[in-house]
Parts: structure tokens; sequence; C-alpha cells
């Protein structure tokens, strides 16, 4: 019973935000009814499920774990320290600084340990779609399909883009330290050369994989805070607009919290294996060069790059999360100046004939003639006062009658147009009063990731820098 009440809640939500044509659905194989149009979802995200399982981050089963793991241990660390101890030599240290090499093999391995363990562990708890929070409900509207597959293609773009250029330069480097570090035989210099290129591939694309990843998921997010504003130029109910509001923001508070452990940890280690590469590259009085400084330039630039996109999207997020509240301002004022034209206009051409008719039965009196004139003048200057309307809406009036000749509270009538204006004045003011004072964000542990805290973070690092530089140059 609770499976057919939620479909029909989502059908129903389906109704009110999705004004595109929806296109026809079908039973598969297993009875599970689906629409045509989600097959290039389903394709995109069977290849972003197939890419993470064969890198180890799907462990939905104890042999997955126990494979992840495996491979993890042999192929990022094992494997990179045999090679460091095989490929060491006394002389060498013009082309190689052992000291170097495994200061970088510790940064990468400890990156690509904790991008491992965080993602699995989401993605074994929720699953891919659940994890993206790419339900079913969103996943049958026309414009968020187009919007998902193209994020998911720009995830694996962003890899190539910047794995391909440092796996570059990795390569290049290792063929010129394996020319002048000579070793028994030029097989097992080959081969030395293919594990650690292998080595450092696999660790890098884990740990680029995870920021990606978690760039990704803003970035899904953020496809719904952009079309919020089109949900708001849609004639609906307000409480509409506050569940769909709420259900953003449990969406945001749940990445915050999945996603806060991971970004904490990465940046953390990523500031110290910078700071220990510029520590011992400034310190170190030997000869400096291409050949046995360029790893600490290759594994800074992914590193970094990896916490620049984790940040872009958290703050990418912040600002659409924030600016909601703007929109929602200004919806309020559009919709309040349109309608006091509206209200005006209706009452210049109608002259309120219902208030009119009700005092015009009646014989009036020059003085209640003259309090009739000033409550009208007041009604078509207040526009919708209500408390003024309540003030005037009981007044003694005398008439000329002898039967009339006692006071009487005579009742205005309200006007209904004017009761429902502020009614629905009200209502928005109330939703632009929850926006204001429920602006949201990505959070870490109650510290909002906006462009504030990116310029104190920025600034920091600059000021770590120059102490490290005046310790070391000096």
């Amino acid at each position: 019973m609770e499976i057919l009440q939620t479909t029909e809640e989502s059908s129903s939500r389906t109704s009110l935000l999705d004004s595109s044509p929806q296109q026809p659905r079908h039973a598969d194989g297993d009875g599970n009814v689906d629409g045509d149009g989600d097959r290039p979802i389903d394709a995109a995200l069977r290849q972003l499920e197939t890419f993470l399982r064969v890198f180890g981050f799907c462990q939905y089963s104890l042999l997955s774990f126990a494979l992840s793991s495996i491979s993890f241990l042999v192929v990022g660390v094992i494997t990179p320290l045999l090679c460091i101890e095989l490929s060491n030599c006394s002389n060498c240290e013009k082309y190689q600084i052992k000291a170097f090499e495994l200061e970088i093999l510790v940064s990468e391995v400890l990156v690509a340990a904790i991008s491992l363990f965080c993602i699995s562990y989401n993605l074994r708890k929720y699953g891919v779609r659940r994890f993206l929070f790419v339900d079913r409900f969103h996943g049958h509207l026309i414009q968020f399909r187009e919007e998902y597959v193209q994020r998911i293609r720009g995830f694996f773009r962003l890899l190539v883009i910047w794995i391909l250029p440092c796996f570059l330069v990795k390569t290049v480097r290792e063929i010129i330290r394996i020319c002048y570090v000579h070793h028994n035989s030029w097989w097992q210099s080959v081969s030395i050369l293919f594990a650690l290129i292998v080595s450092w591939s696999y660790s890098t694309i884990i740990y680029f994989s995870a920021c990606a990843l978690f760039n990704l998921v803003c970035n899904l997010q953020v496809i719904h805070f952009e079309n919020y504003g089109k949900l708001l130029e849609r004639d609906v109910e307000v409480s509409v607009y506050i569940e769909e509001h709420i259900v953003l923001t449990h969406h945001l508070s749940k990445i915050s919290h999945r996603f806060r452990i991971f970004l904490l940890l990465e940046f953390l280690i990523v500031t110290a294996s910078q700071f220990v590469a510029l520590f011992q590259t400034t310190g170190n009085r030997g000869i400096i060069n291409f050949v046995n400084a360029s790893d600490f330039v290759v594994s800074s630039i992914v590193q970094v790059v990896g916490i620049i996109l984790c940040l872009h999207g958290a703050t990418k997020i912040s600002h659409r999360a924030r600016g909601i509240s703007s929109v929602g301002s200004r919806w309020h004022a559009l919709v309040t100046c349109n309608s006091n034209e509206i209200t005006s206009q209706m009452q210049n051409s109608k002259g309120n004939m219902e208030a009119l008719q009700a005092l015009g039965s009646l014989p009036i009196s020059s003085s209640g003639s003259d309090l009739v004139n000033e409550i009208q003048s007041q009604m078509q200057n207040s526009k919708g006062n209500m408390e003024a309307l309540h003030a005037l809406g009981s007044l003694p009036i005398n008439y000329s009658g002898s039967d009339l000749d006692t006071i009487d509270d005579v009742p205005l009538p309200v006007n209904t147009q004017l009761v429902s204006y502020m009614s629905t004045f009200q209502k928005r003011q109330a939703f632009v009063s929850y926006l204001q004072s429920n602006t949201g964000g990505f959070t870490v542990f109650g510290w909002i990731v906006d462009r504030a805290l990116i310029i104190t973070i920025v600034f920091v690092e600059m000021s770590l820098v120059l102490f490290v530089l005046g310790k070391t140059i000096t």
C-alpha cells in the first residue's frame, strides 16, 4: 500500500512540475514500466556504473569488496613500492631522488584510498541512481533526461581532459629516467616503466573519478535549482513551491552529509602533501631538474585540480541555493505589481458596483451621502486594504425616513476579489520569508562552502606558502 501511495504522489507531483508532454511508456522484461525516452539516460547510467565497477567503486558484494581491496593494495601500493626499490641507485640523484618518490607515493595512496572508501561506501548503500539523485520521478521529465545525459558525458570528458595531459608528462618523465638510470637488463627497465605508469594511472583515475563524481552530483542538483525559477512562472499554489523547495534542500542536506568527510579529508591531505613537497624542493641542496622533480609537478596538478573541482561543485550548488531567495523575491514583486494594475483597472471600470448598489438602494441624507463618498474614496485608494475595510465595516448612518431615524449598524460588503488578492499576497509574502530564512548550501560540519570560504582558504594557503618559503629559502 505504501508503494502505491508513493507512486500516486509521484504522479501527482509530475503533473504539477512537468509541463512538457510525456512520451509513451511500456513494460520491460522485468515488468517495470519505463518510457522510451529513458533509454539514453539508462544507457549513460550503465556506462557510468561499468566504469566505476572496473575501478572497484561498486562493492555490492563481499567478493567485489575483496577484489577491489586486493587490486588497490597490489596495483596502487605494492607495485610502485617495489618499482622504487628496484630502480633505486646510489649515484642517480640527478635523475631520481628516493625521498621524493616515497613522498609522492604516500600522498597518491592516501587520496586514492579515501576516494575509494568514501565513494564505494555511498554506492554500496544507495546505488548509482539514488547516489546521483536520478530517481524515476525526475528521470521521466524530458528536459531533465537530456541534461542528465549531458552531465554524465561531461564526467567522462572531464576525466580525459585532465588525466591525458598529466599521463603524457608522466610517461615522458619515466622514459627519460629509464634511459639514464641503468638496470641489469632492458626488459627489467621496460617492466618497471610499464608498472609505474599503470600504478600511477590507476591511483590517479580513482582519485580524479571521485572528485569528478562529486562535481557531477552537484551539477545534477544545479539542474533542479535552475529549473525552480521556471516553476515560479506557472500559476500553481504557493504550497507547491514550498514543497518543491523542501525537496531540493533535503537533497542538498543529503549531499552535504554524504560528502563532508570525503571533502574534508581530501583537502587536508592535499594541503599537507603540497607543503611537504614545497619543503623538500626548496630545502633540497642538490640539483632539481625535470627528471627528478617532475613527479611533484604532475602529482600537484592532479591533486589541486581535483580539490578545485570539488570546491567548484560545492560553491556552485551553494550559490544556486542562495539565489533562489532573490528569484522568489523578484517573482513576488512582479506578481504583486501586476495584481495591483489589474485591481486598479477593475476598480476604475466597475467602480466597485456591488458595494455601491448595496448603499445606493437606501435613501441617504446629505451627511450620509458625504460619508458614502468618503467610504468609496477610501476603498479605491486602499486597493484591498482589509484593515481599512474592517474599520469602516460598521458605521452609524442617519436616514431621512421616520422609520429610519434610529442609528443602525449597516455592514459594508467585502469585495471577494480583494479578499482573494490579500490572501494570495500573504501567502507569497510568507513564501518569500521562508526562502530568505532557508537559503541553504553545501555545508561541512556547519560551514557553508561558498565564495567567502573559498577566498578565506586562498589567503590562508598563501600565508602558509610564504611561511614555508621564508623558512627554506632564507
